[in-house]
């Protein structure tokens, strides 16, 4: 019989891919909320990595701004963007971070999936 495929482990934040049902080596011990809990501990808090109330505020005035996903009006469509998001990953550079060249308005699925694609995210390879 062939060996089962490879799947992302369901552990939060964790991209390991396994042949486990759910989780991976690292996490199969572990139950879902100590598995969460572990991986909240690894990342940074929201502060930490630049979103304060002062990205809150310029978010919201660059949405009023911009209000349609810049994503989906390329494609000729119009849909009310939800997120501010950083073309550009600034990893923790505020200067990447503040610059406003750098930010566009998108909706909550395209920035999901931008977001994805550049962090591994759904078993995706990390940019």
């Amino acid at each position: 019989m062939p060996p089962r495929p490879q799947k992302p482990c369901a552990a939060l934040g964790c991209r390991a891919l396994t042949r486990n049902p759910r989780y991976c080596d690292e996490h199969v011990g572990l139950g879902t909320a100590q598995a969460e809990r572990q991986a909240a501990r690894k990342r940074e808090s929201s502060t930490q990595r630049l979103y304060t109330y002062k990205w809150q505020k310029a978010s919201k005035g660059f949405l009023t701004r911009y209000p349609l996903c810049a994503e989906h009006e390329r494609q000729g469509e119009v849909v009310a963007a939800t997120e501010v998001d950083h073309i550009v990953p600034h990893k923790g550079d505020a200067t990447i971070f503040w610059n406003r060249n750098n930010w566009q308005s998108l909706c909550h699925s395209c920035h999901s999936r931008k977001t994805a694609r550049e962090d591994g995210g759904w078993g995706n390879p990390r940019r």
